[in-house]
């Protein structure tokens, strides 16, 4: 599976993936599994939530008839609950959950996520261009936002510098995915606020 993430990278396109926890078979080993299966390939858009049945799929059905239909699905399967009575111990999952979330969004892993991808990515032609009005704007923003005034300041600037010497035509699209970092640790917080342990908190540290 690896090798495959990198020969579709190595053709100049990002893969993205949604990863879920929490079926039948799954056991507590399968966070840390996962963290460095996405870790390992590089994929930095890693939406991850924890298993939910859909109304009308086979799925449903079954948690129906075997008794472990909990309620309807709230259709985001990134806020840590789940409407089944789970295999797994409940408060594990959950557990489970919320520190791969704290780790694959901490700056620390994510920036070593897009120096993976752009190690193994090779940007089509039309983004070895020069950086649009657009762009350089958004350029300024990061780096205030993430690169003054956030906390993962170190972490941004280190992979700015690595891309600039070892990818340059990549900058870009380097700049967007530091921008949606921040994005997605915006969204851990507010899926994660309050819900055990202050689990949110270490996704700025």
């Amino acid at each position: 599976m690896l090798e495959n993430v990198r020969l579709i990278q190595n053709a100049g396109i990002e893969v993205q993936g949604g990863f879920i926890v929490g079926f039948d078979s799954d056991t507590p080993s399968i966070f840390q599994k996962q963290i460095e299966f996405i870790q390992k390939s590089g994929i930095v858009t890693a939406m991850v939530g924890i298993l939910q049945a859909l109304p009308g799929t086979r799925l449903y059905e079954r948690m129906k008839n075997e008794g472990r239909l909990l309620a309807h699905s709230s259709g985001d399967n990134a806020d840590s609950n789940t409407n089944i009575i789970p295999k797994m111990d409940p408060a594990v999952l959950k557990k489970g959950y919320r520190e791969m979330m704290n780790q694959l969004y901490a700056p620390k892993h994510y920036y070593q996520r897009i120096r993976t991808l752009l190690r193994e990515y090779r940007a089509p032609r039309q983004m070895k261009n020069r950086f649009r009005l657009s762009q350089l704007m958004a350029f300024a923003r990061s780096t205030v936002i993430l690169g003054v005034i956030g906390r993962e300041r170190v972490h941004y600037w280190k992979m700015l510098a690595w891309t600039f010497f070892n990818r340059q035509q990549a900058l870009p699209l380097a700049i967007t995915l530091a921008i949606y970092g921040h994005h997605f640790r915006k969204v851990c917080r507010l899926h994660l606020k309050d819900r055990g342990h202050d689990a949110g908190k270490s996704l700025v540290s």
